[in-house]
């Protein structure tokens, strides 16, 4: 996610795109040198391909991955992970508790927003009040339902009723404790997703106008935002964390489509690619040769049907199952998507805590019992449904084969529903306006079964856009929230997952791998655990 990392771009090359073949285009010495020349670039920057933001540049209010990329550039957090997902502490010094209950944190010393103004306890605190307050409509006030007070400030109905939550406490300026409603085990992993960043004052005296030029803490300085072209940041030569910038600054570049990203790579007008697009997965490893990236990394591409539409409201479970039975993902995943897919085993995806192998048939192909369960589930209501999805994420011809195989296996018409950006795909999932279901996608914001779980389907999860809601389902997460220690919460949460795929929430489709690779400009570019880039660590050849 973190949060709604959907906007990771799932590879998808079709049948007919196999015999595009034709090797070279990255390998010549023009590539090399017109690198060192890329229109824009200051000197010792590198760029990226991350497109616009769905929403103005709050730590609270992004929960996509576009706008994570620039957001985890511009601040920090209390903590963070490494690339096998165990935790780093960034501005936190340490945090403890001895009953999972109360949580005492201590910051380093010395830390500064880019104003020159100091990190303190109540730079947290303030933060997180404001970001939970219903009136302030953050995207991701959800993730602070944890903390003792979160509903005066969040109520369900109506104003609320404090302005604070009664849980946060600053001891003094470097010291401030959390107190939850319950014990919750894993409550440490969860501070290390960018919502629980600190602001600094400034942010208060005019929030709108931050959004646009945010004051962070991060390993990095924001220039400027010229829309729908780029981002531009530069390094903060004071960051005292463990990811200082090794080169002077980044360019976040926005791409009508991968395919335009993947030619610039080439011609050396962009330094890295964060997916190489549908036409050309089949030769990139051949175009970029030791520069090609294929590393798996903990995210899991699904279906999210839309429980208000009219093709899911009060579906039968049994016909979800039928759909997901419909989907031949060996296939799929062995020539649409050219074999840099893994069909899903469960919900969640390998480099979590608590990943599992279902063992079910549930996520294997079966044309015959999958048309059985539709028609034992009572049918799809029209006997049509359509999958959303953005045009400009290269998603288009593995919608279309995921359609074929259910339409030729269960006889219920497949429409694939392109949408022109990611930001309007997210805005009609935000607003209830998917005709049945989406292409979905979430990619770790911590490195655990829960992220997977609660997150998605809880019933006030802000990224559960297909509005699914379960009691039973509620409840078993509850019982691994409030578990005694952290591995029985883990072992909770995979009980919760075997109820899950009773419900069916989504239908998982595979897990996902970073197909990406960089210019002959840079070097050092490697991916972290939920397949970004370590983008402080990428040097600038000389």
């Amino acid at each position: 996610m973190r949060g709604a990392k959907s906007a990771k771009w799932v590879a998808g090359a079709a049948i007919i795109a196999l015999a595009a073949t034709a090797c070279g285009g990255g390998n010549d010495d023009d590539s090399s040198k017109s690198a060192s020349k890329e229109k824009g670039k200051p000197e010792g920057y590198v760029s990226i391909d991350v497109g616009e933001p769905q929403k103005p540049l709050i730590p609270a209010d992004t929960n996509e991955s576009l706008g994570s990329y620039v957001i985890q550039s511009v601040f920090t957090q209390l903590l963070d992970f490494d690339a096998e997902g165990n935790i780093v502490y960034t501005n936190a010094e340490s945090v403890k508790s001895d009953d999972n209950k109360t949580w005492t944190v201590k910051l380093k010393a010395g830390w500064k927003f880019h104003d020159g103004t100091p990190v303190t306890s109540e730079s947290y605190i303030k933060a997180w009040n404001w970001y939970a307050n219903v009136k302030n409509a953050q995207q991701n006030a959800f993730w602070f339902e944890d903390i003792k007070g979160y509903a005066d400030v969040h109520p369900e109905k109506g104003d609320p009723k404090a302005t604070e939550m009664s849980g946060l406490k600053a001891v003094d300026d470097t010291t401030f404790t959390i107190e939850l409603n319950k014990p919750v085990p894993y409550y440490e992993y969860k501070l290390g997703y960018t919502t629980f960043a600190p602001l600094p004052e400034v942010f208060y005296k005019d929030t709108k106008a931050f959004g646009q030029a945010p004051v962070g803490n991060g390993p990095y300085i924001f220039e400027k935002w010229d829309h729908k072209k780029l981002i531009q940041v530069k390094a903060n030569p004071d960051y005292q964390g463990p990811n200082k910038a090794k080169n002077k600054g980044v360019l976040f570049k926005n791409y009508a489509t991968v395919e335009a990203a993947y030619q610039d790579l080439l011609s050396g007008n962009l330094d890295m690619i964060r997916q190489v697009g549908p036409k050309d997965l089949p030769k990139y490893k051949s175009d970029l040769g030791d520069r090609a990236i294929d590393e798996p990394y903990a995210a899991i591409q699904s279906l999210v049907p839309t429980f208000y539409s009219k093709t899911f409201k009060d579906i039968d479970p049994k016909v979800l199952q039928g759909l997901s039975m419909a989907i031949d993902r060996d296939t799929i995943t062995k020539t649409v998507l050219n074999g840099t897919r893994k069909p899903a085993t469960s919900f969640t995806p390998p480099g979590v805590a608590g990943n599992q192998d279902l063992g079910t048939d549930v996520f294997k192909f079966d044309a015959a019992k999958a048309k059985a369960l539709v028609t034992e589930g009572g049918g799809v209501p029209g006997n049509k449904i359509w999958i959303q999805y953005n045009a400009d994420g290269g998603h288009k011809e593995w919608v279309t084969a995921v359609c074929e195989s259910i339409r030729n296996s269960t006889g219920v018409d497949c429409i694939p529903d392109a949408k022109p950006d990611f930001q309007t795909d997210l805005e009609a999932r935000d607003n209830d306006q998917v005709k049945s279901m989406y292409r979905g996608g979430w990619v770790a914001d911590y490195p655990l079964n829960v992220n997977f779980m609660r997150e998605l389907y809880g019933t006030t999860a802000e990224a559960n856009n297909g509005r699914f809601s379960d009691k039973e389902v509620d409840a078993a997460f509850k019982k691994g929230d409030n578990a005694a220690s952290l591995d029985e919460s883990i072992k909770a949460y995979q009980d919760a997952e075997k109820l899950v795929l009773e419900k069916m929430p989504a239908i998982p489709l595979w897990e996902y791998k970073t197909n990406g690779g960089y210019s002959k400009s840079v070097d050092n570019v490697t991916i972290d655990f939920h397949g970004d880039y370590n983008i402080t660590e990428v040097t600038v050849v000389k």
